[in-house]
């Protein structure tokens, strides 16, 4: 794979075309930890409305238990987004070329801390359950704030609901009888079909991600996750190695 398209996905200088092809690669990954996720502790990590529903519920039901997993899921999602952002401006602020890299490689080594936790998991269930959802919650905080921040808001990877929520405002767009009404006036709906493209392939990467994730973690367990580490590496490791190379190691903290 040539370094100059490697460099392109977590580089300094973005462009439209690098953002999707970024979000659909983190959105494969976002769909194959969430699957995977569920099937090692029985909740999907990625879901932070229906984690704050169960917080709601299991409140007024008086489920102390569920409600205090409930809010170390949500704390774990949102200090995983603030990890993500500093780590972002502390890159900007020293001109660093990984600035996008460094929550890659946050995100990759906590997968391997994920795929470590497995060997513990049926021992110590009580303990090791909870630490491995926060895991996984604080792994889509780091990924959904640093695409968010990368694209201006305009792809996210974990959160599914956006997604399908757009790609509805689109297609009802495209629906709409524009009876009467000419195509230059300020009227006329129409729909932005490269938007939906964008949505289409970022739902449909989330879900191929969830199928074979689902598929892998069943048969490899939870080393399921290495892989996933290594191709969060691989997508970081240009720009990482070009500041190793144009920088003194003094001069990166």
């Amino acid at each position: 794979m040539p370094i100059h398209y490697l460099r392109s996905f977590t580089s300094v200088e973005r462009t439209e075309r690098a953002n999707l092809r970024l979000g659909r690669a983190l959105a494969w990954v976002a769909g194959a930890i969430n699957a995977g996720g569920f099937l090692a502790v029985g909740q999907y990590t990625s879901h932070m409305s229906g984690i704050v529903s169960s917080l709601a519920d299991s409140a007024a039901l008086g489920d102390s238990a569920i409600a205090l997993s409930a809010i170390s899921s949500v704390l774990a999602f949102v200090s995983g987004a603030a990890t993500s952002a500093i780590l972002i401006n502390w890159g900007r602020r020293r001109c660093a070329r990984s600035v996008y890299a460094l929550p890659l490689l946050l995100e990759a080594a906590l997968l391997l801390c994920f795929a470590a936790l497995g060997a513990n998991l049926e021992i110590h269930r009580v303990l090791f359950v909870p630490l491995t959802v926060a895991v996984l919650c604080y792994v889509m905080g780091v990924q959904n704030a640093m695409i968010t921040k990368i694209s201006h808001a305009e792809i996210r990877t974990t959160h599914v609901t956006g997604i399908v929520t757009d790609l509805g405002i689109e297609l009802g767009k495209a629906l709409y009888w524009n009876w009467g009404v000419p195509t230059s006036a300020s009227q006329h709906v129409a729909a932005d079909m490269q938007r939906v493209r964008v949505l289409g392939s970022l739902l449909g990467m989330f879900l191929l991600g969830g199928t074979l994730g689902a598929v892998a973690f069943r048969h490899f367990g939870f080393a399921a996750g290495v892989p996933l580490s290594m191709l969060l590496v691989i997508l970081a490791s240009v720009p990482v190695t070009d500041d190793l190379r144009r920088l003194p190691l003094r001069d990166l903290f």
